[in-house]
C-alpha cells in the first residue's frame, strides 16, 4: 500500500485517522470516493475539515492534507489491484503500520465492498481516455532503397520521429515513414486541425 511521503511519516498519517470515531471516518472517506468514481472534480478539503472541527477533532493543514492523500493512495491502490473489502482490511493489517481499531477496519472494508468496483471501472475509463500529449515533431526527407509502400526504388520518402509525454509522465519516442503524397495529406490535416483548433 501508499508511503505516504512527509515529515509526518505513515505512522502519524496511520495515528490520525485511528483517532477518528467511523462516523467520521465514513464521512471523509465517503468524499474520498466520490471523488474517485468520477462524481466529483475533487476533494473538498475545506468541508472535510470544517466537520472535523464541528466534531472536536483538531488537525493542521498538511495533516489534513497527508491523510487526505494516504485515503487517496490507498483507495487507488486497492482499485488498481481489484482488491475485494476482505484483501483491503488484510493488506492494511500486515502493513503493520498500526494496530487498526476495529471500527476503522469496519469502516474500509463496507465502504469499499460497496464502492470498490465502481473506482476500478472508473480507473478503467480513466485510463482508455488518456492519451500522451505531442511535445515535438522532427522529419526528414529521404530515399526509399526498399519499402512496402513506395512503388519503386530510389522514391522520397518523409521518416517522422514523434516525440509524446504520455498521461504517467513518461516520454515515449513514436516514428514511421511515409510517401511524399501522404505526408502531404498528414499536413494537411494537421492544418485543418489548427484552424478548428483557433475557432474554439
Amino acid at each position: 500500500m501508499p508511503a505516504a511521503e512527509d515529515s509526518y511519516g505513515v505512522n502519524k498519517v496511520v495515528d490520525n485517522i485511528c483517532q477518528l470515531s467511523p462516523d467520521l471516518l465514513t464521512e471523509a472517506c465517503q468524499h474520498i470516493l466520490i471523488y474517485l468514481q468520477g462524481q466529483t472534480g475533487g476533494v473538498d478539503s475545506a468541508e472535510i475539515s470544517e466537520r472535523f472541527q464541528r466534531a472536536g477533532v483538531r488537525l493542521d493543514h498538511e495533516a489534513l492534507q497527508n491523510m487526505i492523500r494516504f485515503l487517496l493512495l490507498t483507495f487507488r491502490s486497492a482499485g488498481k489491484n481489484r482488491l475485494s473489502g476482505d484483501d483491503l482490511v488484510s493488506r492494511l493489517e500486515e502493513e503493520g503500520h498500526h494496530a487498526w481499531p476495529k471500527g476503522s477496519l469496519k469502516v474500509f472494508h463496507g465502504l469499499w465492498s460497496e464502492h470498490g468496483a465502481s473506482v476500478h471501472a472508473q480507473q478503467e475509463v480513466q485510463a482508455a481516455l488518456s492519451i500522451g500529449q505531442l511535445v515535438d515533431v522532427q522529419w526528414k526527407l529521404g530515399m526509399a532503397m526498399s519499402s512496402d509502400t513506395c512503388r519503386s526504388l530510389n522514391s522520397p520518402y518523409v521518416s517522422l520521429l514523434l516525440k509524446v509525454v504520455e498521461p504517467s509522465g513518461q516520454m515515449r519516442h513514436r516514428s514511421f515513414e511515409m510517401t511524399v503524397p501522404q505526408f502531404q495529406n498528414f499536413h494537411k490535416q494537421f492544418k485543418e486541425m489548427a484552424a478548428v483548433m483557433e475557432t474554439v
